[in-house]
């Protein structure tokens, strides 16, 4: 008799990336983790600043200010803004999908087949949008001076 080997399903670091027949949805999860982790590392890096370098003393807390008047570090803080705001849409649609909220009913399984999950995904486009528009706001903003 032979025996079957079990499919290899291993992919690395590119399982997170490739979305296979996922599509739209495997991208908003790979950027849910990855503004995730920018969120976590600007809130380190906030931490520090704030606490570290204020109790060193007033001349190594203005020389950090002055650091962090760069330019560079205004498109980061730009870039935090946009991440904070994707992440916690994102994680609003995923709490309204796992409460069944925006999943719809079921469908009969009759080929081909259609989850109720695509049945949803102009919500999940608006969002997108939403998400662009704000972002778009928030970089004129940056652009013009505001911050």
């Amino acid at each position: 008799m032979k025996q079957m080997q079990p499919r290899q399903n291993y992919l690395g670091p590119g399982g997170w990336v490739w979305a296979g027949k996922y599509k739209l949805e495997r991208y908003l999860y790979l950027l849910h983790r990855i503004t995730g982790l920018g969120i976590l590392l600007f809130l380190i890096l906030h931490l520090c600043m704030t606490t570290i370098f204020r109790i060193q003393g007033q001349d190594v807390w203005e020389a950090t200010m002055a650091l962090l008047h760069n330019p560079w570090f205004k498109i980061g803080e730009y870039l935090v803004c946009a991440a904070f705001i994707y992440h916690a849409l994102n994680g609003l649609r995923l709490i309204l999908q796992e409460l069944g909220f925006a999943l719809g009913r079921p469908t009969p399984p009759v080929y081909p087949y259609k989850d109720a999950l695509r049945k949803k995904r102009p919500w999940t486009i608006a969002m997108i949008a939403v998400i662009a528009i704000l972002a778009l706001v928030f970089f004129y903003d940056f652009i013009v001076g505001g911050w």
